[in-house]
């Protein structure tokens, strides 16, 4: 475990294969090709990079920005915060760390919520960001995500999952792990009410939310070269004493044996996403 994120492994591992192990570099230096960009010109490929298609993390502002129609997304539960339970201190105190994610991302917690519009089709929207304590899932993630859910089941709309994931935070303890049922029951309510949820899974999915509401989707895409694994390559190397495939817990293997329905790129993700909401449209 890490005292900072909520898995170690993911940390380290979040690296494609192609990426080279290198000290820390200009965020807008694609790390499969070594091409440096400026800011605008990632934005307007999407943050792809145009020369080896290495996808760089989005946040989930961004992600909203790129996927919605302008002007669509009305955001809910912005207030929602975490609180300390456990009076947890590691080298540093909890509520200092949150304060820290907070004031770094400009977010209230690791996902944020809320109701748009996709190529005109509505949604409820439930999308994460790594950046915000690697993307933790806390009491706050999993009560977003519920009530995420019971929106998308009373306003009759599909409800679009984006997760990006280090998997359960460790500073909430069980009161983290609890998450993971409860996303899950509210999934079930969801289906039962007839809704749909479309679940696309980024870079990295991993521990305790690709082991929850990150599978469950009527449909689940994926970006090019995401990690989605329980735990990361190196931990499970080491626990089994193997030598594991390169690709191993990335989209392209996890599509060869069935956990996905299909691997988007990002500049066809809207399309796509859209075309899913037109299909499972309420009558």
């Amino acid at each position: 475990m890490s005292s900072g994120q909520g898995r170690v492994d993911v940390e380290v591992e979040s690296k494609r294969p192609d990426e080279p192990s290198q000290g820390k570099a200009h965020p807008n230096t694609c790390p499969g090709c070594g091409s440096h960009y400026r800011d605008d010109e990632l934005e307007k490929t999407l943050r792809v990079c145009p020369h080896c298609d290495h996808h760089f993390r989005v946040g989930a502002r961004e992600r909203i920005a790129q996927l919605v129609d302008p002007g669509s997304f009305v955001e809910t539960d912005a207030d929602l915060r975490s609180a300390d339970p456990l009076e947890f201190f590691d080298l540093r105190p909890y509520v200092e760390r949150l304060a820290e994610a907070e004031v770094e991302t400009g977010l209230g917690d690791a996902i944020v919520s809320g109701a748009a519009q996709i190529e005109g089709e509505s949604s409820a929207l439930a999308v994460m960001d790594f950046d915000f304590m690697g993307g933790s899932m806390g009491s706050v993630v999993g009560e977003k995500f519920v009530r995420s859910c019971e929106r998308a089941a009373t306003d009759g709309v599909p409800l679009v999952s984006i997760s990006a994931s280090g998997g359960a935070r460790m500073q909430e303890g069980i009161l983290a792990l609890m998450q993971l049922p409860k996303t899950i029951c509210a999934i079930d309510e969801l289906h039962e009410s007839g809704g749909t949820m479309i679940s696309v899974l980024t870079h990295p999915t991993t521990g305790g939310v690709l082991a929850s509401f990150a599978s469950l989707g009527d449909v689940v895409l994926a970006e090019p070269g995401a990690l989605m694994s329980f735990a990361g390559p190196r931990v499970v190397s080491q626990t089994t004493r193997e030598k594991l495939p390169d690709d191993f817990g990335r989209a392209e293997s996890n599509l060869r044996y069935g956990h996905l329905d299909a691997i988007v790129p990002r500049s066809e993700l809207r399309a796509t996403v859209a075309q899913l909401l037109r299909l499972f449209e309420r009558t």
